[in-house]
């Protein structure tokens, strides 16, 4: 099974750029994250290369994170900023030899029918599956559970489904979060294989708390058989908090 770190969320105890060498020293070999762009694109390369590393995921630009937009493509009005965003997301990927790039739903503003948005979701979706295929990049779509993001424009799988099937394009594939999946609707392998044909990336986290597997109920053994039976060779994203220093909290790894 091949594990990526989300730098994002592990290593809290290191710099962002520190974090490559502290992944590669636990034995990842491939990493993930949020954003790179507040980076200089030969900054980052210059990491994976020094530390063997493939990077798995990113996403695409997100609107005004600090204000708090969780992505804009479920905003109308906003589509030539969205295009712009892919573009860039397209550079990046590019020169980082990244295969995937997720597209955040975000955040349904305040004031806008939610079949407006979902109108806008899907053009946007429609075009970044197009733009992204034209390089061989992946384009995901995650359903973000309304507890951690309330508002956020898909929150289940089964909602995920219909908008793919909306956009009604190949290259849109779903990033599969296990800890959303557990909040939202239970049943985990029983959607994981009515799902995979359509699952592009896999990400984990335990509930309740978001830690690492093995501190909470989720009976990560069992998936984890599962997910191998059902014949998933893909990376599977371990974005979660630590509850102490990451590099302790491997164990469920190594086992």
């Amino acid at each position: 099974m091949k594990f990526s770190a989300n730098l994002s969320m592990l290593y809290p105890e290191h710099g962002f750029l520190d974090r490559f060498g502290a992944a590669a020293a636990d034995g990842f070999r491939g990493v993930e994250f949020v954003s790179p762009y507040d980076y200089p694109l030969e900054i980052i390369a210059d990491r994976l290369e020094q530390h063997e590393l493939e990077l798995v995921l990113f996403n695409s630009p997100a609107g005004d994170w600090a204000a708090g937009e969780r992505g804009i493509a479920c905003h109308p009005g906003r589509e030539e900023e969205f295009a712009e965003g892919i573009e860039t997301a397209v550079r990046y990927a590019q020169a980082l030899g990244c295969a995937r790039v997720h597209v955040m739903a975000g955040i349904v503003p305040d004031g806008v029918d939610h079949d407006d948005a979902e109108w806008a979701l899907v053009g946007n979706l429609r075009h970044a599956a197009a733009a992204l295929e034209r390089h061989g990049i992946m384009a995901l779509l995650e359903p973000i559970n309304q507890v951690d993001m309330p508002g956020f424009a898909v929150s289940t799988t089964d909602h995920a489904e219909r908008v793919m099937a909306k956009v009604g394009h190949a290259n849109l594939r779903l990033q599969c979060d296990f800890y959303h999946m557990e909040i939202v609707q239970g049943r985990l392998l029983q959607n994981f294989e009515r799902l995979l044909p359509d699952i592009g990336h896999v990400q984990i986290a335990d509930v309740p708390g978001r830690h690492e597997p093995g501190t909470g109920r989720i009976d990560y053994a069992a998936v984890f058989a599962g997910i191998e039976r059902l014949g998933y060779d893909g990376w599977i994203g371990a974005e979660y908090r630590p509850t102490a220093g990451t590099s302790e909290g491997l164990g469920w790894m190594r086992r």
